[in-house]
């Protein structure tokens, strides 16, 4: 479905949702690349950051890596510059600090981004 949200982009359609985690790339060849780039370019809108806690689980994350946290999860997210809000749904109060955390943290540098491709490839593969 997602293929279709370049095309109905140049509709009047100013939202999209679209699933996007280090564990759900596809977005970033199938949808990002493909949005117009002259100021119409409609809202993305990401859910599932931490792709159902996958990215959470220390039984999911390979050998060596760190596990991610929720904040680490939404960072991944927002450090991409087509995606405009990142969904989330906070259960208690200290999900809630990490989403502040993420938002005072900013984008995540190289290095950063790598080790979330790392962990969200090893998890994809299983």
């Amino acid at each position: 479905m997602r293929v279709l949200i370049p095309e109905l982009s140049a509709s009047d359609i100013d939202i999209f949702h679209v699933r996007y985690n280090a564990v759900h790339t596809g977005a970033e060849r199938d949808v990002f690349p493909h949005l117009p780039a002259d100021g119409a370019r409609p809202g993305m809108v990401a859910f599932t950051a931490t792709s159902w806690r996958q990215l959470l689980n220390p039984g999911k994350i390979p050998s060596g890596e760190r596990v991610p946290t929720a904040a680490d999860c939404y960072r991944f997210v927002l450090s991409n510059p087509a995606i405009d809000v990142c969904m989330t749904g906070p259960s208690s109060q200290q999900h809630v600090g990490d989403m502040l955390q993420a938002l005072d943290r900013g984008p995540m540098n190289e290095e950063e981004m790598g080790w979330m491709r790392r962990v969200g490839q090893a998890i994809y593969g299983k």
